[in-house]
């Protein structure tokens, strides 16, 4: 398969997990479709090129771990792994019902596919860090990928984890930051900002440091990846500039964190996302 085969692939797996993740926040009728629908591309990239998993065993020894520190966007990661076959899709619908496997936040003892539990923000990348050095102790070729919302980077165990990756040179682990310039009370340059920026942070920490143009292309995610897997001696960190809700109609223009739109938009959205994913599949 050409590259630009692989692209097209990639494009179409975005867009449906898109689609997905808006039909299982939609079965709700409110939640994070600000921060899921922001990871889609970065989920496809992940999941449809790079990490060694097996959804017919979600466990093996030397599968590949992701960890969606801001748990809060677990439907993107619902989507995502119903769509590569952990479960029937139509299950992640029961989101956050009643005895539910499909929390608002991620969770390891109720959806398959799902490696830590996370949702209090700030825990999820001290846990892959965890995970990243454990798998090197035990010889296992595996890599952990963790992502983090820009937002979630006022945590000060945000700082304290990367400050332990570096030291142990954990070039087994990639961060993903979804840097998409808003949080639950408005941009993050209000709220808490990141001074000289999110990127130079890591990097005063010891990280290689990736700056990712525009984080919603798939082609600029896969070339990132690539060059973070061939890093050594250092973890690295992907800063994903990306846009809160991309392809949510209802979502997008404001950059909405949490959605709570009528009935008649949430068919609107899905509507468009449905005609979106069309188009990139007639694509070349």
């Amino acid at each position: 398969m050409s590259k630009q085969e692989k692209m097209h692939e990639l494009r179409v797996l975005a867009a449906q997990i898109r689609l997905e993740t808006m039909k299982t926040i939609g079965s709700l009728g409110f939640g994070h479709v600000g921060g899921s629908m922001s990871m889609a591309d970065a989920m496809a990239v992940l999941y449809g090129a790079y990490m060694n998993i097996d959804p017919k065993n979600p466990q093996k020894e030397d599968r590949d771990w992701f960890v969606m520190s801001k748990g809060h966007a677990g439907p993107v990661m619902y989507a995502t792994l119903g769509i590569m076959g952990y479960y029937p899709i139509e299950e992640a619908y029961k989101l956050n019902t009643p005895h539910t496997n499909f929390p608002s936040h991620t969770d390891r003892t109720k959806t398959p596919g799902v490696d830590l539990t996370t949702g209090s923000l700030g825990q999820g990348i001290g846990e892959a860090v965890g995970a990243a050095l454990g798998l090197k102790v035990q010889g296992q070729p595996s890599r952990v990928y963790v992502a983090i919302g820009d937002g979630e980077a006022d945590e000060g165990s945000v700082w304290e984890a990367a400050q332990f990756a570096a030291h142990y040179k954990l070039d087994n682990l990639v961060c993903l930051v979804d840097n998409n310039k808003r949080q639950l009370d408005g941009p993050v340059a209000d709220i808490m900002s990141h001074g000289k920026g999110i990127g130079a942070k890591f990097d005063a920490f010891g990280w290689n440091v990736i700056e990712v143009e525009d984080g919603n292309d798939v082609e600029q995610i896969y070339d990132a990846v690539a060059s973070a897997i061939e890093t050594k001696g250092m973890p690295t960190a992907l800063i994903l500039n990306t846009v809160k809700g991309k392809g949510a109609i209802f979502a997008e223009p404001t950059g909405a964190h949490s959605s709570q739109p009528t009935k008649e938009q949430w068919e609107e959205g899905i509507k468009a996302c449905e005609e979106s994913y069309e188009a990139v599949k007639a694509q070349n």
